[in-house]
């Protein structure tokens, strides 16, 4: 399976073609769009047509964190094959690979591969795969090109839908199977797979889709305890890999409306009597910074020791739901937009 947001066409197109010429036919490719914005997901599926073999499943989830691992449990949970790869959408595939992959097959064994990197100008080539020069090689800590045991798989609730943003979910699967008892093998035998180059998205100041500033610190310590805690079993208390078209349609409707501002008080009342509270309801909240929020009387009386009006930062607001959303209300379909240049908040959600 291939997960798939906002990337270069050339590269996808790549990809596919690599797969389209493998030695062996007998394979099935779920390629998921986790909420690429309109342009990107028309083109996709325009490509995708070419291919018989690829399943696309487009998600409208573009106004939401990026979320890997649900993505990729998006295919696992439909998935009625012995065998589950997850792959990048960003490599090319030698000829031999899913032959190879065929051969390598066990009940028990998870295997993850060594992965060639090309440059820029590489890339670029248009050239054989045994043809290309590689750069450098991954080692055994980057653990994303996996081949599972389906059943394996599904038995540990699949990938940790608690993981939101980049990185980490692949190294969290892996240490859960071996708490499990499984062996992790890493292949370096020869190179199947080539990353292709490509530039990292950087966000710029108009960009209003959902960012959450310290997500990555949070996901790495998450995995650090998974090593102390010994867990096998991931997204216990939520429903996994469960994706509807029908609940994001819905969420034009409206039962709760709210105007708040960045006053502290307003925030926290809104999340713990709202959010955490309220059940199969649609809500939406728009979020702007109150008149007083750093005006010089609110200044000068901080300054005199005198009572003040506690404000928050909309950066902090913005992690602040972000985070409620993600320990509560994750498999809820939600639209989340932070426009920082008049610093407003708006989220939709269904409680």
């Amino acid at each position: 399976m291939l997960t798939y947001r906002n990337r270069d066409l050339q590269i996808v197109e790549n990809c596919l073609s690599s797969l389209a010429e493998q030695t062996i036919k007998t394979f099935k490719v779920v390629l998921v769009d986790y909420g690429s914005v309109e342009d990107y997901k028309n083109k996709l599926s325009l490509l995708v047509s070419k291919y018989s073999f690829i399943e696309l499943i487009q998600c409208q989830t573009e106004q939401q964190l990026w979320n890997k691992s649900r993505a990729i449990n998006i295919a696992l949970k439909q998935c009625d094959t012995p065998y589950f790869f997850v792959g990048d959408i960003d490599m090319m595939y030698h000829l031999n690979f899913i032959e190879t992959l065929i051969n390598l097959q066990s009940e028990k064994d998870i295997i993850y591969f060594q992965v060639g990197f090309l440059s820029k100008e590489e890339s670029q080539q248009n050239k054989t795969f045994d043809d290309y020069r590689i750069s450098f090689k991954s080692n055994d800590e980057a653990t994303g090109m996996t081949l599972y045991n389906t059943n394996i798989l599904k038995s540990i609730n699949g990938y940790d839908e608690f993981y939101h943003g980049w990185g980490t979910e692949d190294t969290d699967v892996h240490i859960r199977l071996k708490h499990a008892g499984f062996n992790i093998k890493f292949y370096t035998k020869s190179i199947f797979m080539l990353h292709q180059w490509h530039p990292k998205n950087y966000r710029t100041k108009n960009d209003i889709a959902p960012f959450h500033s310290s997500l990555e610190q949070i996901n790495h310590e998450y995995l650090k305890l998974k090593h102390q805690t010994k867990n096998v079993k991931a997204n216990l208390k939520f429903p996994w890999g469960i994706y509807n078209n029908n609940d994001y349609n819905d969420l034009s409707k409206t039962d709760l409306s709210f105007n708040l501002t960045n006053k502290e008080s307003e925030i926290k009342a809104f999340i713990n009597n709202v959010l955490l509270v309220e059940t199969n309801k649609f809500v939406r909240v728009s979020i702007s910074e109150d008149e007083a929020y750093k005006t010089l009387k609110e200044i000068v009386k901080g300054l005199f020791g005198k009572k003040t009006i506690q404000f928050l930062d909309m950066q902090i607001i913005n992690n602040m739901l972000l985070e409620t959303i993600i320990n509560n209300l994750r498999d809820k379909p939600y639209k989340f937009q932070y426009y920082r240049k008049n610093q407003t908040i708006h989220l939709t959600i269904k409680v």
